[in-house]
């Protein structure tokens, strides 16, 4: 890795060097990390809020889906407040702030109130992930970059395989109020290190007298509705609902216009010329082709151990810990290093290679596997997400325009929640649908008088005879019903398990045509033979 200067600044580099930037690191940790991790409580906790709040399975699914969009909504804009406003005010008020409404949240229990509450916690929120690598490049020297970007990018990873497991114990053992009551010890804490870590910049005066509002609104607006109508579309029946039409609908309306918006305005927000270059529009299809490959890990794996195996989160939560966050501590320091002396596209290409084998691993899965049968699959999703996710942020990073940085950073916000949060809603349609194909041409092969059929229902009337024998026909036939429905969703995870694999195949595709970076602080150092190869024919090494 070339640091010869530490002085020269790159993508998002305005501003001083804070005297204490160790604090820097430790804000970054802390609100990415409670970002992701708040995220993923909620989403998983959603069965105990509801019992908690007395909401409907309706209500809490638009609960779930006013503190995501939220999220959305204000997250392409923080990197521009940030540099108008300066980090402290935009990362340190709202911490506070978020620590106050988790406080409340619990004792609240009108739905309107919570529902307003939900989206106040989703805007605050979403505020602490897009102004962390602010942090980074302009706080810290040259040589920190990486580490803390690592940090950085390991949080998702992270959070998906210890969420499950610290709703259980939040749940078991402290009350579901942890839920949201971690915050409240988290977030001043963060905001703490804000203030000790960041210089205290004033406000752009000259930025703010020409701010592209009406963009920022259009922009947040149409894609936090996009999403609000895939997220509920499952459940509402796509097509068939007017809600999720109305939706997807308005929302693509205002991005058409915040693209008009974009081209008519003086100092347009986020210009969508940010995307034009080959390496910037491939390193976001990357990203985006990686939360779908990861969905195997976020969704897959502990939806089939609850669906089929019937294991609580916790319970599953205990694989994913040992099996996929723990390894992370090992497998971060690894891709540091592999960054600082090979190619970005080459550590990618071992990424995605390892979640394609876990995916196709998980095709061979069958109704007798338990836990202890994803570890396997589990670790090699673990490698995968340390060795692909960063170098992708390290590769956009390169071939960015900091005079761009704050367009470059709305669409990777974008591309960030939205992806993340709009494939969990597909793949739970493709489940569903899968689910319900399987079962129909399961149940054509069941055929009234079968005689495969009629001696599996006997079997299981006589088991059932000594319970009682007027029930035992209508239990039987129940159960054998009950067993088809566990074949087709077993089927369907399968299916689940080859889309994920054939994404992965086609980002390995994608890895191909992007071309190398131009020399920057990010550039690979090479070591040893090579090294000495390259000095030799007399190739710069910086």
């Amino acid at each position: 890795m070339a640091e010869n200067d530490d002085s020269s600044r790159g993508p998002l580099s305005r501003g001083g060097v804070a005297p204490q930037p160790l604090f820097a690191v430790a804000a970054v940790l802390l609100g990415s990390f409670l970002a992701n991790f708040d995220s993923r409580l909620t989403t998983i906790g959603l069965p105990d809020l509801r019992g908690a709040f007395s909401l409907s399975f309706d209500e809490g699914a638009w609960l779930s889906t006013a503190g995501i969009g939220s999220q959305i909504f204000i997250a392409p804009a923080v990197a521009w407040l940030a540099t108008v406003f300066g980090l402290r005010r935009v990362l340190g008020i709202p911490s506070l702030v978020y620590a106050a409404v988790s406080l409340i949240i619990p004792f609240v229990h009108d739905y309107p109130t919570l529902l307003a509450l939900s989206v106040v916690h989703g805007l605050l929120l979403g505020t602490f992930v897009p102004a962390t690598l602010m942090i980074v490049f302009r706080n810290l020297p040259i040589r920190w970059w990486l580490p803390a970007i690592s940090i950085y990018s390991i949080r998702v990873g992270f959070a998906l395989d210890t969420s499950s497991s610290l709703v259980g114990f939040y749940v078991d053992h402290l009350g579901w109020q942890w839920l949201y009551w971690q915050s409240v010890l988290i977030a001043p804490l963060m905001g703490l290190m804000v203030y000790w870590g960041t210089p205290n910049e004033p406000v752009n005066r000259a930025l703010l007298r020409d701010a592209d509002w009406g963009g920022m609104l259009l922009l947040g607006a149409g894609v936090s509705m996009i999403y609000a109508g895939l997220d509920q579309g499952n459940r509402l029946d796509w097509l068939g609902s007017g809600t999720v039409m109305a939706l997807i609908i308005a929302g693509a309306v205002l991005v058409a216009g915040f693209l008009v918006n974009e081209s008519l305005v003086r100092q347009p927000w986020a210009h969508v010329n940010v995307l034009f270059s080959r390496n910037i529009g491939l390193g976001l299809v990357l990203i985006l082709l990686y939360t779908l490959t990861s969905l195997s890990n976020a969704s897959l794996v502990p939806n089939f151990l609850a669906t089929i195996a019937l294991l609580r989160p916790e319970q599953s939560g205990l694989l994913l810990l040992t099996y996929g966050a723990l390894p992370m501590f090992v497998l971060v320091p690894l891709s540091i290093w592999l960054l600082r002396h090979f190619d970005t596209r080459t550590v990618v290409v071992v990424g995605f290679a390892c979640f394609a084998a876990a995916n196709l691993w998980g095709t061979q899965l069958s109704h007798d596997w338990a836990r202890e049968d994803f570890a396997g699959i589990v670790l090699l999703q673990a490698i995968g997400q340390s060795l692909t996710l960063l170098p992708l942020i390290i590769t956009l990073l390169s071939n960015s325009d900091p005079s761009r940085a704050t367009s470059f950073a709305a669409y990777i916000q974008i591309m960030r929640l939205g992806g993340a949060e709009i494939g969990v809603a597909l793949m739970g349609t493709w489940l569903r649908v899968r689910e319900q194909i399987h079962s129909f041409y399961l149940g054509q092969n069941l055929g009234v008088g079968d005689v495969d059929v009629v001696r599996m229902l006997k079997q299981l009337a006589d088991h059932f005879a000594a319970h009682g024998a007027g029930s035992a026909q209508a239990r039987a036939v129940g159960t054998l019903a009950g067993l088809v429905q566990r074949e087709a969703n077993v089927l369907a995870y399968i299916d689940g398990f080859w889309l994920c694999f054939w994404v992965a195949m086609a980002a390995l595709g994608v890895v191909a045509l992007v071309t190398r970076a131009p020399p920057g602080p990010f550039t690979p150092a090479p070591f040893g033979f090579a090294r000495m190869l390259l000095r030799r024919c007399g190739v710069p090494l910086t």
